[in-house]
C-alpha cells in the first residue's frame, strides 16, 4: 500500500562495457535462500555486440553478487525479455517454465533456478513470433490450473494479447484466445507484472487507491482563491494553472479513523503535510511521523456550518488555515481566524 522512493540499482554498471538494462524481474530461489535478478544487457563479447540474458543474486536489491552470464544464444542471435514462472507440484515435466524474446518465444524448463535449462520449443505453431510479439508475462488464475502468457504485440501498436495454456511445459497446449473473450481495458498495457493478493491485501488496496473523485478546497473569505500547491509549497491562489496544482483525492486518513489526507491529483503518492506549523506537499514516506501530520478531521466550518473546517490529528487545537495567502497550521482564536480556516470542498 505504502511505496518507498525509487532507488538505482546500477547492474548494468557492474558489467564491463555493460550498455543498458533492459526488462528486469526476480524470482526467489529455494536453493540459495536469496532473489534471482535477471535481466538484458547489451555489450560486446567474444567478438558480438548483442544482448544477453544476465544474472545477480541479491537479498536486499540493494547490493547484488557479480553479474554472470545467464541465457546467450549462438554467434550474432541476441535474447531480451525473460521471464520465469513457478509450477505447482504435479503440473508439467519441469519445476519452472520461462519464456524469452529472441526471435521467437523460446520456451525452456527446468528443475532449478540456476541449474540446466532444456529448450521446449516456441509459439510459431499458432503464429507468433518475435517478429510480431515480445515482453512475455506470465500470469496464473486464482481458480484453476490454467495460465496466460500475455505478450506485447509491439509490431502493430496494439500491448498484451492473452495465450492460454493447461501446462505452460508443453507447446502443444497454447491457443490463442476466442475474439470477443477477453478485455484489457482501453489503455494499452505492456512489459508488466501481475501479483497475487490475499483478500486481506485486496481490500487494503481498494481502500487506499479508491476511485476517490478529484476535489478543489475553495477559501470562504476569499471565494477566488483555491489551495494550490507551488514547488511543493502549499497556498491559495486565484486561476490556478495548471488547475491540477489545486486538485486533490480527500483520502481516508493516513492514521485513525474517521479521518481523512489530502492526497495530490498530479503528484500521486504526496500529500499535504504540516512541518513546523507550515504546509507542503510532500512524498509519503510510510512513517508514522509522516501518517500524523498528513491527517485531520473534517468538521463543520468554523465560520460557516455548511462548509468545513480541518483539525489537525496531532495537534487537536490547530486548524488548516491561510495567513498572508501561505497554507498553515494555527489555533483559531477570532473571526478572522475562523473565515481563514473555513473552506468548501468543490469539484
Amino acid at each position: 500500500v505504502t511505496w518507498s522512493q525509487p532507488w538505482l540499482l546500477n547492474v548494468a554498471g557492474a558489467i564491463p562495457d555493460g550498455r543498458n538494462a533492459w526488462a528486469p524481474e526476480a524470482i526467489w530461489n529455494p536453493a540459495t535462500n536469496d532473489y534471482v535478478l535477471y535481466w538484458a544487457t547489451n555489450k560486446p563479447l567474444n567478438g558480438a555486440t548483442k544482448h544477453r540474458i544476465y544474472y545477480a543474486r541479491t537479498s536486499d536489491f540493494r547490493t547484488i553478487t557479480t553479474p554472470q552470464t545467464y541465457i546467450e544464444r549462438p554467434g550474432t542471435q541476441e535474447i531480451i525479455d525473460t521471464q520465469i514462472v513457478e509450477m505447482p507440484a504435479g503440473v508439467g515435466a519441469y519445476r519452472y517454465v520461462r519464456a524469452s524474446g529472441d526471435g521467437q518465444i523460446t520456451l525452456e524448463g527446468s528443475n532449478s533456478i540456476l541449474g540446466t535449462w532444456t529448450t521446449i520449443g516456441n509459439l510459431s505453431g499458432i503464429g507468433l513470433t518475435g517478429a510480431q510479439v515480445e515482453g512475455p508475462m506470465w500470469m496464473k488464475f486464482r481458480d484453476r490450473n490454467e495460465w496466460t502468457l500475455y505478450l506485447d504485440q509491439y509490431a502493430s501498436g496494439r500491448g498484451y494479447l492473452p495465450v492460454l495454456t493447461t501446462d505452460p511445459s508443453s507447446t502443444s497446449t497454447y491457443r490463442l484466445p476466442a475474439s470477443g473473450t477477453y478485455n484489457l481495458g482501453g489503455t494499452k498495457k505492456r512489459h508488466g507484472s501481475i501479483l497475487t493478493l490475499t483478500a486481506a491485501e485486496e481490500s487494503r488496496l481498494l481502500t487506499r487507491y479508491a476511485n476517490t473523485p478529484a476535489q478543489r478546497l475553495q477559501s470562504f473569505n476569499f471565494q477566488d482563491r483555491y489551495v494550490r500547491h507551488a514547488n511543493f509549497d502549499v497556498r491559495i491562489d486565484p486561476n490556478v494553472s495548471p488547475v491540477e496544482d489545486s486538485r486533490f483525492r480527500i483520502r481516508p486518513g493516513l492514521t485513525g479513523s474517521g479521518t481523512v489526507s489530502f492526497e495530490s491529483v498530479n503528484f500521486p503518492g504526496h500529500f499535504l503535510r504540516h512541518f513546523n506549523y507550515d504546509f507542503q506537499l510532500v512524498y509519503n514516506d510510510g512513517t508514522a511521523q509522516f501518517a500524523a501530520d498528513a491527517t485531520f478531521r473534517q468538521v463543520a466550518g468554523l465560520a460557516d456550518a455548511g462548509w468545513s473546517s480541518f483539525q489537525s490529528y496531532n495537534h487537536p487545537d490547530r486548524y488548516i488555515r491561510h495567513y498572508a495567502y501561505q497554507l498553515r497550521l494555527d489555533p483559531i482564536t477570532n473571526a478572522t481566524g475562523r473565515g481563514d480556516a473555513t473552506f468548501r470542498v468543490t469539484s
